[in-house]
């Protein structure tokens, strides 16, 4: 029963992004592990507040990932 947790900033995707993004992510674990245990194989997404994640010791807000990202703020 495998367990993914993804840790993202809080505000920089969508809910249909991240429904994206956990339907991804167990197609990519069941194509290790085996069609059988789609059904136990559990994805997380955790938000983390902007400016309690960090890079090179420069905290990030939503707007940066965007940034980064080439999207508008």
């Amino acid at each position: 029963m495998p367990l993914v947790d993804i840790h993202v900033i809080k505000g920089v995707f969508t809910p249909e992004q991240k429904s994206a993004m956990i339907a991804k992510v167990t197609d990519a674990m069941v194509s290790v592990e085996g069609e059988k245990l789609r059904g136990v194989t559990w994805v997380k997404i955790n938000e983390v507040e902007g400016g309690d994640w960090a890079i090179g010791g420069q905290p990030l807000q939503a707007a940066d990932v965007r940034k980064m990202a080439g999207h508008a703020t």
